[in-house]
């Protein structure tokens, strides 16, 4: 069990542009900071609207695992296209 300082001291709400009001919405807006690519992030917030969210958390575990690479975005991509075609 997390405490709730664990858990409010992810959300910073200066950082967020934009309403985000759904779930989905925070862990799009999550996934496109963790893969360093801003520019994309409504990109990321439909993926986590339409894919199932075991998967984007297998290519994230994926990205995380790899360690030092060019593109974290294009990899994590490349791994969902692959969990998909599963």
């Amino acid at each position: 069990m997390k405490s709730i300082k664990t858990i409010l001291s992810r959300y910073n709400p200066g950082q967020k542009k934009g309403y985000i009001s759904r779930e989905f919405q925070d862990f799009g807006w999550r996934l496109a900071q963790s893969l360093d690519d801003d520019q994309h992030k409504s990109l990321y917030i439909k993926l986590a609207k339409t894919v199932e969210r075991k998967l984007l958390e297998q290519a994230l575990t994926f990205i995380k695992d790899a360690g030092n690479v060019r593109s974290k975005a294009r990899l994590f991509m490349w791994k969902l296209k692959q969990l998909r075609a599963l």
